[in-house]
C-alpha cells in the first residue's frame, strides 16, 4: 500500500498593501523655495494624492546647492496643501537618483506593506526612476506629470533628455552590480 502524499499548504494570500508615491527631489532656490521642476513634481504628486488619499507619500532628496534638504521642502509644501503628517515620510539623504531609489527602497521594505510605487518626477526622468524601482522588484506606476518643456527651451530640454539616455543604463548597471554583491 502506498502512502498518499498530502499537497503542500498554500501560501497565505498577500496582504493588500498600500501605494507609496515617491516624489523625487530637484533644486531648491537660495531663498528656500522649490524650483520650477520641484514645484511640478509636487503638483503631480498632489494630483495623484487627491484622487487616491490613502496613498503614502515619500519625499526624497538631500541638501543641494542651497538651503534645506529637497525632501524637507517637498514635505512642507505637501503639508501646506493639506496632506496630513501621518501620510508623509521624509528621506533626506539621497544625493542623486540612484541613492534616492536605494534609500526609498529600504524604507518601503522596512514598512513591509508596499503594493505599488507611484513615480512622481519630471517626465524626462520618470523612465530612469521607474526602471530602477522595477529592478528592485517594485510594481511601478508612471502617472502623468506637469512639465515645463516650453519654459525650458529646446536646448535645455534636449540636454536633460540626453543626460537620462546616458544615466539610465549607468545607474541600472550599478544597481544590478550592487544587488549581485548583496549591497543594495
Amino acid at each position: 500500500m502506498t502512502a498518499q502524499k498530502t499537497p503542500p499548504p498554500s501560501p497565505p494570500a498577500p496582504a493588500p498593501g498600500r501605494d507609496y508615491l515617491l516624489v523625487f527631489g530637484a533644486a531648491v532656490r537660495r531663498d528656500g523655495r522649490p524650483s520650477l521642476a520641484l514645484r511640478h513634481r509636487i503638483e503631480g504628486a498632489l494630483a495623484w494624492w487627491r484622487r487616491h488619499p490613502g496613498t503614502m507619500i515619500v519625499a526624497t532628496g538631500a541638501v543641494g546647492r542651497h538651503g534645506r534638504a529637497e525632501a524637507a521642502v517637498i514635505a512642507e509644501r505637501l503639508r501646506e496643501a493639506g496632506v496630513g503628517v501621518d501620510r508623509i515620510l521624509v528621506e533626506p539623504c539621497g544625493r542623486d537618483t540612484l541613492e534616492s531609489v536605494r534609500f526609498c527602497d529600504r524604507i518601503l521594505r522596512a514598512r513591509g506593506d508596499c503594493a505599488r510605487v507611484i513615480c512622481c518626477t519630471s517626465t524626462f526622468h520618470q523612465p530612469r526612476c521607474a526602471l530602477l524601482l522595477r529592478l528592485l522588484g517594485h510594481r511601478v506606476v508612471v502617472p502623468p506629470m506637469p512639465h515645463a518643456r516650453a519654459k525650458l527651451g529646446r536646448y535645455r530640454h534636449a540636454r536633460l533628455v540626453a543626460k537620462e539616455v546616458v544615466a539610465t543604463p549607468y545607474d541600472a548597471l550599478l544597481l544590478l552590480a550592487r544587488r549581485a554583491l548583496g549591497s543594495v
